[in-house]
Order: C-alpha cells, then sequence, then structure tokens
C-alpha cells in the first residue's frame, strides 16, 4: 500500500512521540538508543521532503484529526510557511543528534536517555505547531513545547539549572496564560473563528482599538520570540548542555515563536489590516530595540554562550520586523531568516560547545591563541559568524538583503539605519572571537592552553556536525532559490 500525502503528514506528526518511546525503552544500551534517535530523524526527513514534493506537485494535504466544538478542532494542513520551519527543525534534529553524541559522552553527562526522549518530544510538537491550521491547536502544541524543553532547561539537576528552569517555565507559561490564552479567546469572540486564514480573518467592522489590543496581547503571549521586555528566559537557560542550547536558539523553541507571530500577523490580522493600526509602530519600535540593546547587552557578555544568547534576542527581532511590515520582500526576508539564523546559530553554539568539552573554556577572554589548537571550530565560528552579520558568501546576506528592501518599501527610513547599525555590532562582538584565535597578538598576549594536555578538535561525531552546518551557511548563499520560492509562495506571489 503506497503512503498518501495525508498519511505522510500524520505520520510526520506522530513519529517523534513514538521515538520517544522506543529511546526509552533502549535506554540501557547508548548504542542502540542514539541509533533510534538517528533512524527516527532520517524517517522524519524523508517525510517532509515527501510532503514537500507534493506540495509543488500542487497537492493539497489537509487533516481534522479531533473536533471538540463545532469550528474548534485540532486540523492541520500543509502550507509553505510550516513546510519551511518543519523542514528546517527536522534536518537540524539529525545534526543535533550526531553532535549531541559526541557532547554528551564527552562530557559525561548523565541522564542522556532522558534527554534524548525529551527532545523527540519538543520535536513533535514542533511539527504539530508547523503544521496546525487555527489558533487553537497552536496553543495547546505552544504549551507540550515548553513543558517538554524544561527537563531539558534543568537537566544539569544543580541549583543555577533548577533556577533557570523556573525562570523559563515562569515567563513562557504565565505569558502564554495571561497574554496569549485571552488573545485566542477574545478572537474567538470577535471573529467567531481561530483558522487561518490568507488575508486575515477579522471583519472591517471590528474596533480598531480592540484589534490594536490583541496584537499587542498575541505578540507579548508569544514570549518564545524574546521580544523585549519578555525575554530574559532565553540567556537564563544558557546553564543547559549546548546540544539544548542548540535546541532552543535554532531548532525548536525561539523558532516556534517567531513561526507563530507570523502566522498571526499573515493570517488573522493580515498585511492590509496590520499596516492601518497604530500600535503596529510602537511595535516596530520595540523590535527594533530589542535589535539594538540586545546587541549592546551581547557586546558586554564574557561568557560565550551568554553572548550567543543575546545575539539570538537581536536577531529575533529581524523577523519580528519583518512579520510586522508584512509587505512581500519583508515576509521573503522574514521568513529566509528564520532559516539563515538557525544555521548560523547552531554552528555557533556547536562551536562553543566543542571549545568546551574539548578546552575546557567558556570566556571569551580565555580564547585568544585557540584557533592553532582548533583550527577547524574556530573557521566554522568565523564562517557562522558573517553570516549573522549578513556578508556574502553567507546565507544570512539573503535574508537582511530582502529585509532591507522590505524597510524601504515601507518607507521606514529609521528601521534602515536600525538594520545596517546592529550588522556592524554583530561584527564587533562576534569577529573578534575567531580573529583572536588566530591573531592573539590584535588581542591579547595570552594564548590559551590547556593544562597538561595539548588541545585538539572536538569528538569526531560533534565535528562531522559543526562541519556540516557551516556547509549549510554557504550552500544556502550559493542555492537560496527552493528556500526563496517557498517564501514567495506565503506571500501568494
Amino acid at each position: 500500500m503506497s503512503l498518501t500525502p495525508e498519511l505522510i503528514l500524520q505520520l510526520s506528526l506522530l513519529l517523534p512521540v513514538l521515538a520517544s518511546a522506543a529511546i526509552v525503552a533502549a535506554g540501557g544500551k547508548p548504542n542502540l538508543r542514539e541509533a533510534v534517535t538517528i533512524c527516527a530523524c532520517l524517517i522524519q526527513l524523508y517525510c517532509l521532503i515527501h510532503l514537500y514534493l507534493a506540495f509543488k506537485a500542487g497537492y493539497s494535504v489537509a487533516l481534522v484529526a479531533w473536533q471538540l466544538l463545532p469550528g474548534l478542532q485540532f486540523s492541520f494542513t500543509v502550507e509553505p510557511l510550516g513546510l519551511i520551519f518543519a523542514l528546517t527543525s527536522s534536518f537540524l534534529w539529525l545534526i543535533t543528534t550526531l553532535y549531541a553524541i559526541g557532547y554528551m559522552r564527552s562530557h559525561k553527562e548523565e541522564n542522556q536517555t532522558r534527554f534524548y526522549a525529551c527532545f523527540a518530544i519538543a520535536m513533535s510538537a514542533v511539527m504539530f505547531i508547523a503544521f496546525a491550521d487555527n489558533l487553537f491547536t497552536v496553543f495547546v502544541f505552544y504549551e507540550i513545547l515548553t513543558l517538554s524543553t524544561y527537563p531539558l532547561v534543568s537537566h544539569a539537576g544543580t541549583e543555577q539549572a533548577k533556577k533557570a528552569g523556573r525562570v523559563y517555565l515562569g515567563i513562557l507559561l504565565s505569558t502564554s496564560i495571561v497574554f496569549f490564552l485571552l488573545a485566542i479567546v477574545i478572537t474567538w469572540f470577535v471573529a467567531g473563528s481561530l483558522s487561518f486564514k490568507v488575508g486575515g480573518i477579522f471583519g472591517s467592522d471590528v474596533d480598531s482599538m480592540l484589534l490594536s489590543i490583541l496584537l499587542l496581547l498575541f505578540v507579548f503571549g508569544v514570549a518564545k520570540a524574546a521580544i523585549m521586555p519578555f525575554h530574559r528566559w532565553l540567556p537564563a537557560a544558557m546553564v543547559a548542555p549546548t546540544p539544548v542550547s542548540a535546541l532552543l536558539h535554532a531548532v525548536a523553541v525561539v523558532k516556534a515563536g517567531v513561526f507563530i507571530v507570523l502566522k498571526i500577523c499573515l493570517f488573522i490580522f493580515g498585511p492590509d489590516l496590520l499596516a492601518s493600526l497604530p500600535v503596529t509602530q510602537f511595535l516596530l519600535y520595540l523590535a527594533a530595540a530589542s535589535v539594538l540593546l540586545a546587541s549592546l547587552v551581547a557586546m558586554q557578555q564574557d561568557n560565550l554562550k551568554v553572548r550567543l544568547a543575546y545575539s539570538t534576542i537581536s536577531q529575533l527581532g529581524y523577523i519580528t520586523i519583518g512579520a510586522l511590515l508584512a509587505n512581500s520582500s519583508a515576509l521573503v526576508g522574514s521568513t529566509m531568516h528564520i532559516v539563515m539564523h538557525a544555521f548560523a546559530k547552531i554552528t555557533l553554539f556547536f562551536c562553543a560547545g566543542a571549545i568546551l568539552v574539548t578546552a575546557h573554556k567558556s570566556k571569551v577572554s580565555e580564547m585568544p591563541g585557540l584557533g592553532r589548537q582548533m583550527p577547524v571550530t574556530m573557521a566554522a565560528f568565523f564562517i557562522a559568524s558573517l553570516s549573522i552579520i549578513g556578508v556574502p558568501p553567507t546565507g544570512g546576506s539573503w535574508s537582511k538583503w530582502f529585509l532591507l528592501l522590505g524597510v524601504l518599501e515601507a518607507e521606514q527610513w529609521w528601521l534602515m539605519i536600525v538594520l545596517m547599525l546592529s550588522s556592524l555590532l554583530n561584527i564587533v562582538y562576534l569577529l573578534p572571537i575567531p580573529l583572536a584565535a588566530f591573531l592573539p597578538g590584535l588581542y591579547s598576549t595570552k594564548v590559551a592552553t590547556v593544562t597538561g594536555l595539548a588541545v585538539k578538535e572536538a569528538p569526531a561525531w560533534s565535528l562531522m556536525a559543526i562541519c556540516i552546518t557551516t556547509l549549510g551557511c554557504i550552500v544556502l548563499f550559493i542555492y537560496p532559490q527552493a528556500l526563496y520560492e517557498l517564501s514567495l509562495a506565503i506571500t501568494g506571489t
């Protein structure tokens, strides 16, 4: 029996949950446990490629799983934005698993079975969010994503890790219940629907003040997008193992946040309505402030992972800006930046973890000269930094280019200055790290060493993952067409 696209969609939603159960069952045999995880990643990726090809062929895939009340149901559909999010997350789930095998074993982490199992559950939540056809479905799996990643944030079990977990859970749950859920309930009563619809679901007779309040509630309620002032959970969560940081920053959590913001702006409000609301301009100011302030804070951080965390807050602001501008170029840039930032930032975190495991260093001030002992890792850090900055030949240059075109199309000239200044700040807090690693005399006379042990590259599995994501940063610059076409399809052009 051949698998139809509808069955493939069901499998892609449920496979990570089934994999989680198999991982727990194989927990006593590390090689089997990790083989199960890798097989699940490969099957998941195959399913999503199949869905992509079906979409390209013009096949419409939709699924109603369970109806609670008329109009209130768990329903799913395959559309371009969801495909981009699901494909990116699934591919990076595979690469993060490869990285984690080397990292978790070398670092002698405890509770590795719990790590892989919770990671799989989180990926299932990501799939449900990516293909959700309405706000009710999104909200339920948004909460499941929060709960499934909490054990990962507090994985170490130390008092610091437990405190970080409480901050993580407290901010994400409180904002989603107080703001996000309230906005969904109001939307249900005002629009009579929670389904995503091209052009939005609100009628022309709805009061603009009420719509402005709703937009504020949605943006603040989706705190996974880490817009200030609801961003503190992100740097707090950096006590987690590096593969978890990769999950938070590139694969699942923050990308789920900005993905939902994009969906709400496009398919709940619609571009025309967004442009007419005065609160949209306020939120643009807020997103721009997040971009710049987070960059300034990042410059002050000596802990590498915390510096990268604030960099993520800044980069998410780019995507939010594109979503709020909601013109064709801005939406293409915002959507592409989800992918470009994912590959670049996961590479940077992979490098940070490799340095920790191999050289036992976590502070930027300790890294001058490290490039002589870890040339592949530091070269990867350099290339990924160029992508975050937005410099050819890396993928980040395309997304930032389209975002700039979107700003010009909207005639928001001040935002052009913000984006350009932000890229300069990216240079200041990122490039000195690899440059000092290879040319320590420019920054410090101290050369990184490990007491009694020559520094070498990361474990083979981790190094392979670093090389793959670094190559991805370059390939996305050379071959951006497929991503560009999917991004254009979101705008209806």
